[in-house]
């Protein structure tokens, strides 16, 4: 069958995309940026006969979308704006969904496949965010294909929003607050069952024009969730009940504590105070699963963090920082108006493993000079609203343009060419990038062959733009010249 995913680049989509395709299916993923697909990776799925074909669209703007073809028999809608922050998110999702269908027209599409969250409660009760995608449902419902729409509450694996939220506050609190929405029920399931449900409705005739609930084995407050989570890794965690916590201190407590964005944070809260427990079972007649339990899921994602086989996180979605896709096709570095400090190393060793420390930067990492200084520059980022060093990395040596990279992200990354070109999202009075290249060496007075040029530049926004930089020169000075001679000497261990 010929298949449309849209949300390709998420978490979910990553995800289904290697099933689809070892299924034998010709797939069109829709993405808003080519760039940061890592069409490489799915290239050796490719021997069961099905095919792989990249189309650049943005569904808030219906012109973008004239790509789409009209051969298409299944449209898969994994797009949502959760953790974006923008006050409006419920009108753009609406003019999202409105435009999705609106691309379809004159097409040979026989099932739109939407997941969606879980709700028990009406529409004027729930949070914004919850709302939001029941509203996308009633689109979906009301458009001229049929639609299959699948409600599922936390989705239990590594790299979702969900899971690293709660990891974070496992591994890292022995006693934690619990505010009172943590009584709610909730049925949280694995992302493997996930992955299963939206393969096992496809083309499905008695799901079409259904709604149902998706649900894992087991309900749990989600203060069980917690502690189940700690049981599993070993840990011995307290709960200090303080049900007096408004929703919005609740959001700032997970804000701080974990890797999540404030705006994040709220949705996640907001719709948290919800009865997420699923209210019907229907879709285990139509398809039979063998559910993976809360306990098996959790060590089956940590199994994947081990193996560093990790698909896809949130981290790696925009929303997780303050860039929109615009930048990401706007990759050159400027050099007008803008301060520049540069560090030039010459070296002799082999310019793959130069690289090699290149691409292994921040993250568990760090950044090879007065990690102090950059952890204290993170916590201040946090403080202010910004992304902080608590994203980290989804890889420990892979980097794709899209990637979250600490507070920044990747804008290039040519390992072949050896160059690396980072965007700052961390909160600023400007703009500011990091450039990594490896090169050869033109200086004939200098007899290494290569060299390391680390080029960092900071657009400054007004007067405090400028006393801003002027302000860090001099640390710049102690952290970026040992950064850069770092990069250049650091050896690792050889593999046998």
């Amino acid at each position: 069958m010929k298949i449309l995913l849209t949300g390709a680049n998420g978490y979910i989509g990553m995800r289904l995309l290697p099933v689809l395709l070892d299924e034998g299916h010709d797939v069109v993923c829709l993405v808003r940026d080519e760039r940061r697909f890592p069409f490489r990776q799915f290239e050796g799925l490719l021997e069961n006969g099905g095919s792989l074909s990249i189309i650049e669209g943005d569904l808030l703007e219906s012109d973008s979308l004239f790509e789409i073809p009209k051969d298409i028999e299944i449209a898969y809608y994994l797009v949502h704006s959760m953790g974006s922050g923008k006050e409006n998110f419920y009108d753009l999702e609406a003019l999202a969904a409105k435009n999705f269908l609106t691309s379809l027209e004159g097409s040979q599409v026989r099932q739109v496949i939407y997941l969606s969250g879980i709700v028990n409660h009406p529409k004027e009760e729930l949070s914004p965010h919850l709302a939001s995608r029941l509203n996308v449902e009633e689109i979906l419902h009301a458009g001229p294909y049929p639609a299959t729409v699948l409600r599922a509450a936390i989705i239990v694996g590594a790299g979702s929003a969900s899971f690293e939220i709660i990891r974070d506050l496992v591994e890292k609190l022995p006693i934690m607050i619990a505010p009172k929405w943590l009584q709610t029920p909730c049925q949280p399931i694995a992302v493997r069952n996930v992955i299963d449900y939206l393969i096992g409705v496809l083309d499905s005739e008695a799901t079409k024009g259904e709604t149902f609930d998706i649900a894992g084995p087991d309900t749990f407050s989600y203060a069980d969730i917690l502690l189940e989570f700690a049981e599993v890794r070993g840990l011995k965690r307290v709960l200090l009940p303080v049900p007096f916590i408004t929703p919005k201190l609740s959001s700032y407590w997970l804000y701080f504590m974990t890797s999540t964005s404030y705006a994040l944070a709220r949705s996640l809260v907001d719709s948290l105070t919800h009865n997420m427990a699923s209210s019907e079972n229907r879709i285990r007649e139509i398809v039979p699963l063998d559910l993976i339990p809360y306990r098996g899921a959790v060590e089956r994602a940590f199994s994947m963090i081990e193996q560093n086989q990790v698909k896809s996180s949130w981290i790696d979605s925009l929303s997780s920082g303050r860039m929109d896709v615009h930048r990401l096709r706007r990759i050159e570095v400027p050099r007008h108006g803008v301060s520049v400090d540069q560090r030039v190393v010459s070296f002799h060793r082999s310019p793959d493993e130069v690289a090699e420390n290149i691409w292994r930067i921040g993250g568990a990492e760090g950044w090879y000079s007065m990690d102090w200084a950059w952890k204290l520059r993170g916590w201040l980022d946090r403080v202010f609203g910004g992304a902080g060093l608590r994203r980290g990395r989804r890889h420990p040596v892979e980097l794709n343009p899209g990637d979250a990279l600490d507070f920044w992200r990747v804008l290039v990354s040519e390992r072949e060419n050896g160059r690396l070109i980072l965007f700052a999202e961390m909160k600023l009075p400007g703009e500011a990038w990091l450039e990594f290249r490896v090169e050869p060496n033109r200086n004939a007075s200098i007899e290494a062959p290569w060299r390391l040029v680390q080029t960092a530049t900071f657009r400054p926004r007004g007067v405090l733009g400028r006393l801003y930089w002027l302000g860090v020169l001099p640390f710049h000075h102690f952290v970026f010249t040992q950064m850069a001679n770092e990069i250049v000497t650091k050896e690792r261990p050889r593999e046998d």
